[in-house]
């Protein structure tokens, strides 16, 4: 799944872990995407529970074995016939040249992290697919063209070694930033290998840290020791295939040697420690995520003690220098206050700890106001906030008892604004500006004092002159109000004729905001078509309680807040049924196949991308277990029974006008796992439904993409199955 915040400026940003919010953010909360690979579990054969064991009498069990014989002929024989009908065309190969064109642009942003003295960025383009680390100086990085120096090939590293790295992030050791831990994925998976790596000798270090590729957590306590979390052998994952347990490694023993520091219990969804390096205020944290979104904290003495850290299960926790930051999902009473959902709150961390509960209230919600996310400076709090699911940003200050607050930049009317602090040793900021049809500037300032300077432009992908954006508002069925980003040609005929993609996620508190389209140009918006961007409940456009409202039994109102704005598009006139496609991805995908079952008679298509469709399984495949807290346990009959409403894999019924639709899933997808796609896909074939397509990429784990050229190829195959099947135009030999 995708990660509950989206705060950071570009995923290809390096970003050591430094503090609590980062590590969190990075582990627990992404539902995997720097833990570990689980196998599929040789538990095929364990039928699930529900309903006595119903799985049994699944008849595409057999698509569940991910490397299996008969599994993958299958799923050459449906890339074969998808290709052959949707990527072979005039279309399809121009659309495919002019996107990876546009990925390929030497004029894009080098999006850089500050370790020490120099900015690392990692760069992929058509020389180097598999991409280059590389880093510079602040001075060359002001200019058009920067010098930039190479620290590790990784296309080279794959020739010599025989394997396909796809590179995942490091790790530095601050404050030198000479050693760094390296995480590197043979197949894009969220499962990574992590070796230590030189900075300055450019080379792995010889006998260095090195963890087997699992899904692991490694945090630097100091040069010779780390804590990891990591799959220790029989007994040590969770259930959801993450690790268990926490230990400390000392260089130059074995793993197998290391000291244990904490346990998290099987049906947990992961344990976590890590090292929070702030000079002055260097802290132990260990702790687990006892699902997706509570967890205990405790602060780890130098003894062994640990001190558990008195707040709210489902509350974030943070530090900053002195103080403990605290976001409640829920209302909260301490102290003889009550702060509400969403809140974010400031304490001393040591007074605290000692038992005051003197809380300095940072940010309050509103029915229209959210926070998204934070950073922090050396001095200072930068708070992203959604008013209406358009942002902008608030500088806090300590002063004395209170917090001093000032606005941040210009935002547009409908833009992103996004800042983080450069490093925790000064007030330096990068800040990024972006809008659908405006290529994302980045800034560079600094809050001592003066404007931020502009560093780098993205490329104009696109003319935009011809297009606008508007924000409309959809009532759904229980009368919520759910806003909608529309962008499409001025001269647009209000005449229900134009092929329209409805895009959306709506899970895991996760906003969808406004980002620049890019690629997403020719792809769709340039054909003619309309882009349209949901944002539904199950997200975190209106704070926690937007996502909270459709949890588990109450899923279906995500649904039905998609369905709606479908159904303003019509009322509209932007479009009309036969007209309009869905398309979403891992959770998103698991909302357009519930389109597909729920409301055929609204689309003219379905794309659906790595997407869980058997929700009686998902539990038992790859990461789901530790989506229990979003979906509800399948396990348990009460539960099943409102699951199975939401259950595209069980609600697909024979002789039923369903649009077409394309799955699009990657074998290594260690998130989601591929046999959700796969077994859909066949179940609908099996009922005579030749319209549901299917494509399968080897590599790219959850992203189904391990490089450019297969991103652009993806976003191809997708644009021409939805205008083929939306324009009412024969598709182009």
């Amino acid at each position: 799944m995708t990660g509950r915040r989206c705060s950071r400026l570009k995923r290809s940003l390096i970003l050591p872990v430094t503090n609590r919010r980062q590590f969190i953010k990075l582990s627990a909360q992404t539902a995997g995407a720097v833990f570990a690979m689980t196998s599929l579990p040789n538990s095929i054969r364990l039928a699930m529970a529900a309903e006595g064991g119903a799985a049994a009498g699944d008849e595409f069990l057999w698509l569940e074995e991910l490397q299996g014989k008969k599994a993958l002929q299958w799923v050459q024989q449906e890339n074969q016939r998808t290709v052959a009908r949707f990527g072979q065309g005039e279309d399809f190969q121009r659309i495919e040249r002019e996107v990876l064109d546009i990925l390929n642009k030497d004029t894009q942003i080098p999006w850089v992290s500050k370790r020490g003295e120099y900015y690392y960025n990692f760069w992929q383009d058509q020389a180097n697919p598999r991409g280059l680390l590389r880093r510079t100086t602040l001075d060359e990085y002001r200019k058009a063209k920067p010098a930039w120096e190479t620290v590790l090939d990784i296309d080279a590293l794959g020739k010599a070694e025989g394997k396909d790295w796809v590179y995942q992030g490091s790790q530095p050791l601050a404050p030198e930033y000479r050693y760094c831990l390296m995480q590197l994925s043979p197949d894009g998976g969220d499962a990574t290998e992590i070796r230590e790596f030189d900075l300055v000798a450019k080379r792995f270090v010889k006998d260095g840290f090195n963890v087997p590729v699992a899904k692991s957590r490694v945090s630097w306590v100091d040069r010779d020791t780390l804590f990891i979390a990591t799959d220790f052998g029989p007994g040590s994952m969770t259930q959801s295939g993450y690790a268990r347990i926490a230990k400390r490694w000392r260089r130059g023993t074995p793993l197998s040697a290391a000291e244990t520091l904490y346990e998290a219990q099987p049906e947990d969804m992961v344990v976590f420690a890590y090292h929070d390096r702030t000079p002055g205020f260097e802290r132990d944290f260990v702790g687990r995520s006892l699902d997706f979104y509570r967890r205990d904290y405790f602060l780890l003495a130098q003894d062994g003690r640990q001190k558990k850290i008195d707040i709210p299960a489902d509350a974030e926790l943070d530090t900053h220098r002195e103080w403990l930051l605290i976001k409640p999902s829920s209302d909260w009473e301490v102290g003889g206050k009550r702060y509400p959902s969403g809140a974010l709150l400031a304490a001393n961390f040591d007074d605290y700890l000692a038992g005051k509960r003197e809380l300095q209230l940072l940010f309050t919600p509103t029915a229209e106001q959210a926070l998204s996310g934070y950073s922090g400076t050396r001095d200072h709090l930068i708070l992203s906030i959604m008013d209406n699911v358009v942002n902008r940003l608030e500088v806090l200050t300590p002063q004395g008892g209170s917090w001093q607050r000032r606005p941040l930049g210009n935002p547009g009317a409908i833009s992103t604004l996004s800042a983080g602090g450069i490093d925790e040793e000064s007030n330096a900021y990068f800040l990024t500006v972006s809008g659908f049809l405006q290529p994302t500037s980045l800034y560079m300032g600094n809050l001592d004092g003066g404007e931020a300077t502009l560093l780098k432009q993205a490329p104009q992908d696109f003319d935009a002159a011809g297009y606008q954006v508007s924000q409309h508002f959809a009532r759904s069925k229980d009368g919520t109000r759910v806003p909608y980003f529309q962008i499409a040609a001025k001269d647009l005929k209000l005449d229900g004729s134009t092929p329209t993609l409805l895009y959306g996620y709506g899970g895991f508190e996760v906003p969808l905001l406004p980002g620049y389209l890019g690629g997403k140009a020719p792809a769709w918006l340039e054909r003619g078509g309309v882009y349209v961007v949901a944002n539904i409940r199950g997200g975190g456009e209106y704070g926690p309680a937007w996502h909270q409202a459709a949890l588990k039994q109450n899923r279906h109102r995500a649904y039905e807040d998609f369905a709606a704005v479908a159904e303003d598009l019509i009322a509209r006139k932007v479009t009309s049924a036969p007209h309009l496609g869905a398309r979403g991805g891992s959770n998103g995908g698991l909302l357009v196949g519930n389109m597909l079952t729920l409301y055929p008679q609204l689309f003219g298509c379905i794309v659906c991308e790595v997407p869980l469709l058997d929700m009686q399984r998902y539990t038992q495949l790859s990461a789901g277990a530790s989506w229990i807290a979003e979906y509800g346990d399948p396990s348990k009959p009460e539960e099943w029974t409102y699951i199975k409403t939401f259950s595209p894999y069980h609600n697909i019924q024979a002789q039923t006008a369903y649009p077409p639709v394309l799955f699009y899933t990657a074998t290594s997808d260690d998130r989601v796992n591929p046999a959700h796609a796969r077994k859909m896909a066949a179940r609908m074939q099996a009922m005579g439904y030749q319209q549901a397509y299917f494509y399968e990429n080897t590599e790219g784990g959850h992203s189904a993409a391990a490089d450019k050229q297969q991103a652009a190829f993806h976003s191809a195959l997708a644009s021409e199955f939805m205008w083929a099947n939306l324009s009412g135009k024969p598709k182009s030999a």
